[in-house]
């Protein structure tokens, strides 16, 4: 393929990784403990692989001699920033303990371990991507895999290629996939081990052993950028008042680094919605009186940042999306048989009369968005829900009645954008393009230590990256039960943002300023060469989690 000129710079970039990862490691066993609620349920269906350790790797000075083994890599869900590098730490990590051992690449997601289709990763493969963005090297998809059939299918190619372990790269749903698939090769003696890494740009897989998920830094750094754009031409036209929906499909850990870092005028945090039971009118009416504000000092611009699951903290409206969910799961097939003039109205007279009233007052578009094809775990798709427009709407009808009754005499007109794609294959921030590699480098460590179950944890990230702390966190301890396609199913628990964290805190500290004020920042696009400040500088989000 052709090169840019960013990725011939980046060809030669060595990521940085743990101190103790460089040499011969041995393992150090920390306590055994479950962090959510459902403790006796996940002990029931995961009684192979509950209750392990919490594991750290240091340095060690006997040198060990591991026979070579072959190593499978998947890609599962939605793309994020670094992938490539967890394959290229893996890759070199495996080949130090033995190079002869192999890593093949299973294509386009778990699909390609159950209809057997892979690739041999080879060094002159892999030396292609190093530090890109992207999953294009082996590609990934969303099939889920939850069946007994399916984990039987996909161990017929392992067993067939000798792979002894194999490296799910994913989300929360993802790595619930790995654990699951990872308690039933160790229930039948299989011989296969299976490691979880952390991927998602939403940020919402990570707890105390998982700091972040991959992909979250440079996503964010690729929005922040371009809403800085906007600010600087909003504050330049002095005209157009912007609502930015920005990806996040359930935290707003997104939004709310967005916002930390761009300082925009108003910024809506999902979890807060829900918290104080907000309405859909009360958050237009705040929106509103915010527009108004600044308009009577002359600023008849500004910026609105909106989390991609907005209307599901909405509390009226995420109880109706879970009737649903649940109505769907069951009666897909009879709603998709009724004419489409008529789908309205047939889930008006199917839902509880609570419910039946919030959908009949929503907006027909809204409304039709909320019954479109779910995603392959049930869920409502929110990002083609477009809540950027049905607020900039609703904030400019408010205006309207403000100004008729005389509250209001500014001028109001609104853009609209949505920011997801964009950033989901960047080429990774320095921050990413390390984090990453170390995490892939040590998932090879825990794969030559024997284990399973577990996903590859890489902490202490706001320190320069010889301190940072390589090991592996049991995928039980995240795991707790949710209701999917009208089920109890086990799922990793989802990290929302959390309103008595110091991000959220600062932000509440001074979100009445920025609302009152114009103070953006431009943060500009990232930067990969040049001085440790400017280049290798965590999310403000961690830097504030962890007060540094």
């Amino acid at each position: 393929m052709k090169k840019s000129a960013l990725q011939v710079a980046r060809a030669s970039y060595q990521p940085k990784m743990p101190k103790a990862l460089y040499g011969t490691v041995k393992v150090e066993e920390g306590a055994a403990t479950q962090s959510v609620a459902d403790q006796e349920e996940v002990k029931k269906l995961f009684p192979n692989t509950y209750g392990m350790p919490i594991l750290k790797f240091v340095e060690a000075t006997e040198k060990v001699d591991l026979p070579a083994m072959n190593i499978g890599v998947i890609l599962s869900g939605g793309q994020a920033p670094g992938g490539h590098n967890v394959i290229a730490g893996i890759f070199d990590g495996i080949k130090k303990l033995n190079k002869d051992s192999k890593v093949y690449g299973f294509l386009m997601g778990p699909g390609g371990l159950i209809d057997h289709k892979y690739m041999e990763l080879t060094s002159d493969i892999i030396d292609e991507y190093r530090n890109t963005g992207g999953f294009d090297i082996i590609g990934s998809g969303r099939t889920k895999l939850e069946t007994k059939e399916q984990f039987d299918k996909g161990l017929e190619i392992l067993k067939k290629l000798d792979i002894k372990a194999v490296v799910i790269i994913g989300g929360d749903d993802s790595n619930t996939n790995a654990c699951v698939l990872a308690e039933y090769y160790k229930e039948i003696n299989a011989g296969v081990q299976v490691i979880g890494c952390p991927k998602t740009i939403d940020g919402d897989l990570k707890n105390e052993m998982i700091e972040t998920s991959f992909g979250f830094d440079t996503a964010c750094k690729v929005y922040s950028e371009v809403i800085g754009n906007i600010q600087r031409d909003c504050n330049s036209a002095r005209k157009y008042w912007h609502f930015i929906k920005l990806m996040g499909r359930s935290a707003s850990h997104i939004a709310l680094e967005c916002a930390l870092q761009t300082q925009p005028n108003y910024c809506l945090i999902s979890e807060e919605v829900e918290a104080k039971k907000q309405s859909l009118d009360e958050i237009v009416a705040d929106i509103a009186s915010v527009v108004a504000k600044r308009a009577a000092k002359g600023d008849n611009f500004g910026t609105v940042l909106i989390p991609e699951g907005l209307i599901e903290f909405i509390p009226a409206i995420k109880a109706l999306i879970a009737e649903l969910n649940d109505f769907l799961a069951h009666h897909q097939d009879e709603f998709n048989a009724v004419a489409k003039d008529k789908q309205r109205q047939y889930i008006i007279d199917n839902l509880s009369a609570d419910n039946a009233k919030v959908y009949a007052s929503l907006p027909e578009g809204v409304a039709r968005q909320l019954t479109l094809d779910r995603d392959p775990h049930g869920n409502v798709q929110v990002s083609l829900i477009e809540t950027e427009k049905l607020l900039a709407e609703m904030v400019g009808n408010k205006l309207a009645e403000w100004k008729k009754e005389g509250k209001y005499t500014g001028k109001f007109a609104s853009q609209v954008h949505f920011f997801g794609y964009e950033g989901r294959c960047a080429a990774p921030s320095n921050y990413d393009a390390d984090y990453c590699y170390a995490l892939g480098y040590t998932a090879s460590a825990l794969i030559s230590a024997g284990k399973t179950g577990y996903m590859s944890s890489v902490r202490n990230t706001t320190a320069p990256a010889d301190q940072w702390i390589a090991g592996g966190v049991p995928v039980t301890m995240m795991m707790n039960m949710e209701r999917r396609h009208g089920e109890l199913k086990p799922v990793i628990q989802k990290a929302l943002v959390k309103l008595d964290g110091a991000p959220f805190k600062f932000f509440a500290e001074n979100r009445a300023r920025w609302a009152e004020n114009t103070e953006y920042v431009y943060p500009g696009p990232i930067q990969y060469f040049g001085p440790t400040e400017v280049c290798d500088q965590p999310t403000v989000t961690l830097k504030l989690e962890q007060a540094k």
